[in-house]
């Protein structure tokens, strides 16, 4: 379902949204805040695959491990509202942690090297498939 906005005209003519958004210094605030995310998070990639020492590793890192995975799961669930969207991508982003997790303590191959990059490439396949579905889809759609 996707949530619609709905413009009224006014008195002079210009249209104004109802849902009382307004343009200005706040619409530049998601970029902003989207930035700095994957900036934490390539910073926790990369904290962990160096192995390094420093205290921000653990925290960087498992938001790297819960943001990779919850961006792709997401980006496949466009069709929900905001709200649904983010709370499936968050529980989808636990639940490939933890098979992830389980199948290296499985095969008894278990690091926290390893563990990020199954992670990260596991995100990467499921974001290129969605991807690929939507270029795909739109080529169908130019042709009919």
């Amino acid at each position: 379902m996707q949530t619609l906005r709905i413009k009224s005209r006014s008195s002079d003519g210009s249209t104004e949204d109802t849902d009382g958004a307004r343009p200005g210094p706040r619409g530049a605030l998601t970029p902003l805040l989207a930035g700095a995310a994957t900036a934490v998070a390539g910073a926790g990639a990369l904290l962990a695959l160096l192995g390094s020492a420093s205290p921000l590793r653990g925290p960087c890192t498992l938001f790297f491990l819960l943001a990779a995975p919850a961006a792709a799961v997401g980006t496949a669930l466009r069709g929900l509202d905001p709200f649904g969207r983010a709370l499936t991508a968050l529980a989808g982003a636990v639940v490939l942690n933890m098979l992830v997790a389980q199948g290296m303590l499985a095969v008894h191959r278990w690091s926290v090297r390893g563990g990020v990059i199954a992670v990260t490439a596991l995100s990467l396949l499921l974001l290129g498939s969605v991807l690929v579905r939507e270029k795909t889809s739109s080529r169908k759609r130019t042709q009919v």
